[in-house]
């Protein structure tokens, strides 16, 4: 089948069409497709599932273009090919015709997948969270073996840093708010930057929610969706399962930590790092929104985004973070 002419990145990105994502799929894996080509809901990349003739379930999903640099989609693959070897329960990408996971077409990276059902749970039991622990220390523990090549690390004066520069230099924010907007940022980063000193930082997953998390009756809870994997703290891939504040969640924290010292220690220190992380994951998010208007002009998820009311809203949010983790007290019960 003949593969569509060159064309820009984002213009064929747009473009994607069954017909094509179907050829560049048939034509990577040497193998022939039935007509099935569902879009996956995605906020950044394109997905579809597929289907092989014999009835293998597949899934392709086409990177966006200039979100990541190709040694970063392969710093993503080589993770999980990685745990793959180390039989913790991830879908790692298939290798293709080119002898690797990554194939590239109109400069649009993309791979393909074995397709892998599940459900995600938004709370857990005892001994889901027993089972949670496990499966992110093992993930940890490949995870600490080396570093990435090409992916960011999640502390105040890097990622949050960048992203906070970002915003101020996209022009989304009203004039009269920006200096506001500049005085809390760089007032919760020179507050919480201490914190972080001295932290280990290896490669994690980074972006761990409930929705990443999906369980195989029969098998286990896989770990899945490692787009925004990073360099950074191991707390980070625990505190946005919590049921709430740290205060409010420490039999969760003490059940999850029992699984995970099973097969990993972990610096119960880090805990202090809950709330500092959860203000840079706001500013991760109006990045990303930010992100998402420049290079379509459009945000799904955040449709007042632009508004003052909604950089009032961001701006007194960050200000009570401030104001929390000012507030904290030293030590949690018998953690730190």
């Amino acid at each position: 089948m003949t593969i569509i002419e060159e064309t820009e990145p984002h213009k064929a990105f747009q473009g994607l069409t069954p017909d094509k994502v179907i050829t560049l799929v048939e034509n990577a894996l040497n193998t022939r497709c039935t007509n099935l080509c569902r879009p996956m809901l995605s906020y950044i990349n394109r997905v579809y599932e597929l289907e092989g003739e014999d009835g293998t379930g597949l899934v392709a999903k086409f990177y966006r273009p200039g979100r990541w640099s190709k040694e970063a989609l392969q710093d993503e693959h080589d993770f999980l090919l990685e745990l793959e070897e180390y039989e913790v329960p991830v879908v790692a990408p298939l290798k293709l015709q080119n002898d690797r996971t990554l194939s590239n077409h109109n400069s649009i990276y993309f791979a393909i997948y074995p397709k892998k059902g599940g459900r995600s749970f938004d709370e857990y039991n005892d001994y889901q969270w027993l089972e949670l622990g496990r499966l992110i220390a093992r993930t940890h523990s490949v995870g600490a073996k080396h570093l990435p090549k090409d992916r960011i690390t999640m502390a105040p004066e890097n990622s949050t840093r960048q992203h906070v520069d970002y915003i101020l230099n996209s022009n989304f924010i009203p004039p009269d708010l920006e200096d506001s907007f500049r005085s809390i940022t760089d007032s919760l980063i020179n507050e919480i930057k201490p914190l972080f000193n001295k932290v280990e930082n290896i490669r994690i997953h980074g972006d761990c929610h409930f929705a990443n998390l999906i369980y195989r009756p029969g098998e286990s809870f896989y770990i899945i969706d490692f787009d925004d994997m990073a360099i950074g703290p191991p707390i980070q891939d625990l505190w946005m399962l919590l049921p709430g504040y740290l205060d409010e969640s420490l039999v969760a924290v003490d059940t999850f930590l029992e699984g995970y010292e099973t097969f990993r220690s972990f610096d119960k220190g880090t805990l202090r790092l809950i709330e500092p992380l959860r203000s840079m994951r706001y500013i991760h998010y109006t990045a990303w929104c930010a992100h998402q208007v420049a290079e379509d002009g459009q945000s799904g998820v955040a449709p007042d985004f632009g508004t003052h009311e909604y950089w009032h809203h961001e701006i007194n949010d960050l200000a009570d973070q401030l104001e929390r983790i000012k507030a904290a007290p030293d030590h949690f019960g018998n953690y730190y």
